[in-house]
């Protein structure tokens, strides 16, 4: 898809089609009452006649509009003026692209970018709108032998400004709004992609491609040797039952002026599936523990975002790529592992699994010196319980980091929620065995789950993303969404406007 953006008259639009907006009741955008005045009154006398309210997501498509040299006008409903939103604009939008794709026009001018969406810019309105479109004609279908049939498909979308001066900004929004679609796009596909495809080796192969790709970026890789001799025994211990062997993908971004400068590090959980072990999940809706590697997908399409902006920061990711599957060398309930920073962790649950994988992680990061740490998981069903599948749960021993990765949400509109940590979350956590249980029972699963990790984080900065509820959609909208690509985007293209 082409992207552009222009300050232009709207009567003067030579195109396969022209989009405005129409308010309820009936109440005309500037760029439609534009139109309706250019052709002598058309448009409003069929809004009397009723063939459109101007309710949030209704089309009505015109052809031949008089004194208009667009081939088509396609009015969109845009609800109530005053209450016109982040979900409803995108909505709008999305009906928008599904009309278009309809007619088979390969070309739009769109003045939708102009509507006034409450407490956002053009910027926002032009942002949006990119990744809103992309989302909209994202389909996965690499192992489909029978393609679906495409028609002629919108190609090409030009954004009109109403001000010449928000140019730079909506050419700025065009640059982010691409850059993270690109990123969210390759999280879905790595997330979609079968297990049997889809294994360590292969989230390790797709990080070697992103040094290929780009100058700025290193990669390189752990195997089970390497990991075995820095004492990554909680990490090694939850791949023993899988044949596929376990791969830690270290990235390395290096833009920032000062090559000096602490890293950002963002570590990815790739369970790349998880049948939970001997502990094993029910057989219903296992198929979906594919996306048990949403983590890392995220992270990597997140690298991949990063370095489309080529923002003057340095990022390492990491992608915790492994399998808990269950045979005769799986780990056990009962198993006491010694973690790489030395605590003892006694297994009660084998399904509890990427916390044990994220630990000797986030030791492992720590010989970066980073600013900070994020790591990001679908790490408790318990999350999903607290928060749908609407906000990723959010933890962290840093106010600031937390407010940052709570702004960046807000701002994204890739939404997250704060959850509490503390040391009665960590007294759920006691063993009698060892130094820490791996699960701290049913109440505040999602919490006892940050909390545990928070015990390797003490030298520095640290947060915790558990996107358990947001990563993927299950039922006839099965698969990945790319969450939260955009938030740890909007994070970092604040930290570099903000150096």
């Amino acid at each position: 898809m082409e992207f552009s953006v222009k300050n232009g008259s709207v009567e003067k639009q030579r195109t396969a089609c022209l989009v405005v907006g129409v308010y309820e009741p009936r109440r005309l955008s500037a760029a439609a009452d534009q139109l309706d005045k250019l052709s002598e009154g058309y448009i409003s006398a069929l809004l009397r006649r009723g063939d459109l309210e101007g309710k949030a997501g209704q089309t009505l498509l015109l052809h031949n509009v008089p004194n208009v040299p667009a081939d088509r006008v396609l009015l969109v409903g845009c609800g109530k003026e005053r209450e016109l939103n982040e979900r409803q604009y995108k909505q709008i939008i999305q009906k928008m692209v599904q009309t278009i794709n309809e007619t088979g026009s390969m070309e739009a001018v769109c003045f939708l970018t102009e509507l006034h969406v409450k407490g956002r810019s053009t910027y926002w309105n032009v942002r949006f709108a990119v990744e809103t479109i992309q989302e909209s004609l994202y389909a996965y279908n690499d192992f489909k032998s029978i393609k679906p049939e495409v028609r002629r498909e919108l190609r090409r979308v030009i954004f009109n400004v109403a001000n010449r001066k928000d140019l730079s900004d909506a050419e700025r929004a065009l640059e982010h709004g691409k850059a993270v679609s690109t990123g969210v796009a390759c999280a879905k596909n790595v997330a979609n992609c079968p297990p049997n495809v889809c294994n360590p080796a292969y989230l390790a192969e797709l990080a070697k491609g992103l040094a290929a790709d780009y100058e700025c970026i290193q990669t390189s890789i752990l195997d089970e040797a390497e990991m075995d001799s820095l004492s990554m025994n909680a990490y090694l211990a939850v791949s023993r039952g899988s044949q596929n062997p376990a791969y830690l993908s270290v990235i390395e971004y290096r833009n920032h002026p000062n090559p000096d400068a602490k890293p950002i590090v963002l570590v990815g959980k790739g369970l790349t599936f998880d049948s939970g072990g001997i502990s094993i999940k029910p057989s219903d809706s296992m198929d979906e523990m594919k996306y048990d590697m949403g983590g890392a997908a995220s992270v990597y399409g997140t690298m991949k975002a990063l370095a489309e902006m080529k923002l003057p920061l340095n990022v390492i990711g990491v992608l915790a790529g492994c399998e808990n599957m269950p045979d005769g060398n799986a780990y056990r309930p009962g198993d006491i592992l010694t973690t790489m920073n030395g605590l003892t962790v006694e297994v009660l649950n084998t399904d509890a699994e990427g916390r044990l994988v994220l630990c000797d992680t986030l030791t492992y990061v720590e010989r970066f010196e980073p600013e900070l740490v994020i790591d990001v998981a679908t790490l408790t069903g318990a999350c999903m319980i607290s928060l749908g599948a609407h906000n990723s749960g959010l933890m962290s021993t840093s106010n600031v980091l937390a407010n940052d990765l709570l702004n960046a949400a807000d701002q994204a509109d890739d939404k997250a929620w704060r959850l509490p940590l503390g040391e009665e979350y960590q007294e759920q956590l006691k063993s009698n065995f060892a130094d820490l249980a791996n699960i701290g029972g049913r109440l505040g699963g999602a919490i006892t789950a940050g909390q545990f990790l928070s015990n390797f984080t003490k030298k520095y900065t640290w947060a915790h993303l558990d996107i358990a509820g947001t990563a993927w959609k299950s039922g006839v909208a099965k698969g990945a969404t790319g969450r939260p690509v955009s938030l740890l985007s909007q994070f970092l293209i604040n930290k570099a406007h903000n150096q």
